[in-house]
């Protein structure tokens, strides 16, 4: 299971083993909301309805999460909300809070993802995603399961 404190700016994961990780993350900029076009973090239960990347090299790119470059700091646009290394693509499970209507958590393509702004994690910076540092992408990727339980609170 993992629990992601918006408060905290923290994911805690908790594999099958029993053993917990925390990672360090960034959310929204513009705070807790589950409506569409608010850019902000969407609140409640949710499942990884998606994994997307296994494979692929550190920073690799994605544009609708399709991979297509691999992230060059110093020729790459840095003003671009980059998607790097893995994509894990969350869909709600609270009908009317982050699941169907204007509140669909799939539908606003609400990810886990790495980010060019690894400098940001540990404060308020995305556009509604939860970002990590690429590293801790990755050992979180290796070790989460596609309809796997996330929480995401204040």
């Amino acid at each position: 299971m993992i629990m992601i404190s918006i408060a905290e700016q923290m994911l805690y994961h908790r594999r099958k083993t029993g053993v917990r990780y925390a990672y360090p993350v960034s959310t929204a900029a513009a705070g807790a909301g589950n409506r569409q076009g608010s850019f902000q973090t969407p609140l409640g239960k949710h499942r990884i309805a998606e994994k997307i990347g296994d494979g692929l090299p550190l920073l690799t790119a994605f544009c609708g999460r399709k991979p297509f470059c691999i992230y060059d700091p110093q020729t790459d646009d840095a003003r671009r909300d980059w998607i790097l290394s893995r994509i894990l693509w969350l869909d709600g499970c609270e009908t009317g809070k982050n699941r169907r209507g204007a509140v669909d958590t799939h539908a606003r393509y609400i990810y886990i993802h790495g980010t060019h702004e690894e400098n940001k994690i540990g404060t308020p910076a995305s556009h509604g995603c939860i970002r990590m540092k690429n590293e801790d992408m990755l050992a979180l990727f290796e070790h989460v399961f596609v309809g796997e339980s996330v929480r995401i609170i204040e």
